[in-house]
């Protein structure tokens, strides 16, 4: 089978590694727009069960991201000067960089040719080829190229959000809220090497708007946020952007979902079919589980449609709970004023919870007690795991929260 991989993300080049072990005579080659070692954002982040899924599927690979990879077990909530301090499960984080660089190397040891600097737009025709996968990210060009076949659909969340780097490296997943005269803002922060960590920093448009960062150069603005959060910065810096590729931008979270995911040979991977917000810490977890899915499919069936088909009711389903569990996470922090005012190990088990589609509909408080009552008597436990989503338990506890 000849393949063009558009986009040279994790989806796109975890496919072709996945291929290439399943026949080598495969001839795929991963067609990416930037230059070689270019890429945007930090770390991200994944947990245990990914790396048995890679082990499963590539050892190799698998051997060399865990190797890479730093861990925590902890979470840590700053909320105004008061630290609460909960142990989760085993998570990791590594360079968005080191990452690729990693996928790259393996799929070119397998024969996978990696054509950089080289754009795939959907202003031209795709590449000549037996199956073109679609992983170019959420603005994909040959996705929208035919949009109304795909039956895509987009929607921005409320919150501001900005996706920075720090050398302040934190031991736990961390979170830190901060009251300001214009409201609350806050940042997710995480360590993915010895040297940085990821900080996602979030507020309300009217919070943005009062602190004066929708005017503020990237300079001032960052200058601002290491004052707001010099505490659990320790006195560190943020940095907007680790390429000199322009400045680091607020935006509005883009949840995109598509009717179908395929249109005869091309089909759709990772963001480019599905975005799930980034406050359940599930992106790249996502995009490798489609590439496994899709390799699988491909093997299972001899014949393109059926193989297509199949994925795509496989990933769709799989998607269902985690989409609800982030819409809920999402909710949660644009609603936060109505959790922020409890006891701080209160708010940080509820934090632990935002998944859960009860909490919007009961008093926070009153859900508190119900969900440590639950706890303690079998049957309220499956009552609790039958009313939310499968995937609540393991995505709080993933992004550094409380158990459950």
């Amino acid at each position: 089978m000849k393949v063009a991989c558009v986009g040279g993300g994790p989806a796109g080049l975890y496919f072709s590694i996945l291929m290439k072990r399943q026949d080598p005579s495969h001839d795929i080659t991963v067609y990416e727009r930037n230059p070689a070692g270019s890429t945007y954002g930090w770390g991200v982040t994944y947990w245990g069960g990914l790396i048995e899924k890679l082990r499963r599927n590539d050892p190799e690979s698998a051997r060399a991201i865990s190797e890479s990879s730093v861990r925590w077990s902890d979470g840590t909530a700053h909320v105004r000067d008061r630290t609460t301090v909960h142990h989760g499960d085993e998570g990791f984080g590594i360079g968005r960089r080191g990452l690729l660089d990693l996928l790259a190397d393996r799929a070119g040891s397998l024969g996978v040719r990696l054509e950089f600097e080289h754009t795939v737009d959907g202003a031209a025709e795709p590449p000549e080829a037996d199956l073109v996968v679609a992983c170019d990210g959420v603005g994909s060009g040959l996705r929208e190229r035919h949009a109304d076949h795909f039956g895509t659909e987009s929607s921005a969340g409320r919150n501001m959000y900005i996706w920075l780097g720090t050398t302040k490296v934190f031991d736990s997943f961390t979170f830190a809220f901060v009251e300001t005269e214009h409201g609350w803002i806050w940042c997710y922060g995480y360590g993915f090497s010895a040297e940085h960590s990821t900080c996602i920093v979030e507020c309300s448009p009217a919070t943005w708007q009062g602190l004066g960062l929708h005017r503020a150069s990237e300079a001032e603005g960052l200058a601002l946020l290491e004052r707001l959060f010099a505490g659990p910065l320790d006195g560190h810096r943020l940095i907007g952007r680790s390429h000199t590729d322009g400045a680091a931008q607020w935006l509005n979270f883009r949840t995109l979902t598509n009717r179908t995911w395929y249109r005869g040979n091309l089909v759709l991977l990772g963001d480019a079919a599905h975005t799930t917000h980034y406050s359940i810490g599930a992106g790249t977890t996502l995009a490798l589980e489609d590439a496994i899915a899709l390799a699988g499919a491909l093997r299972a069936h001899t014949d393109l449609r059926p193989a297509l088909a199949h994925y795509e009711r496989e990933r769709k389903s799989a998607l269902l709970p985690v989409q609800s569990a982030a819409r809920y996470s999402a909710q949660w922090y644009e609603n936060l004023p109505r959790y922020i005012n409890l006891a701080p190990a209160h708010m940080f088990a509820l934090l632990g919870q935002r998944h859960s589609p009860l909490l919007p509909h009961i008093p926070p408080q009153l859900y508190y007690r119900i969900d440590r009552a639950a706890e303690q008597l079998e049957p309220l436990r499956k009552l609790k795991r039958w009313l939310g989503p499968k995937v609540a338990r393991s995505l709080h506890t993933r992004s550094g929260a409380t158990r459950a």
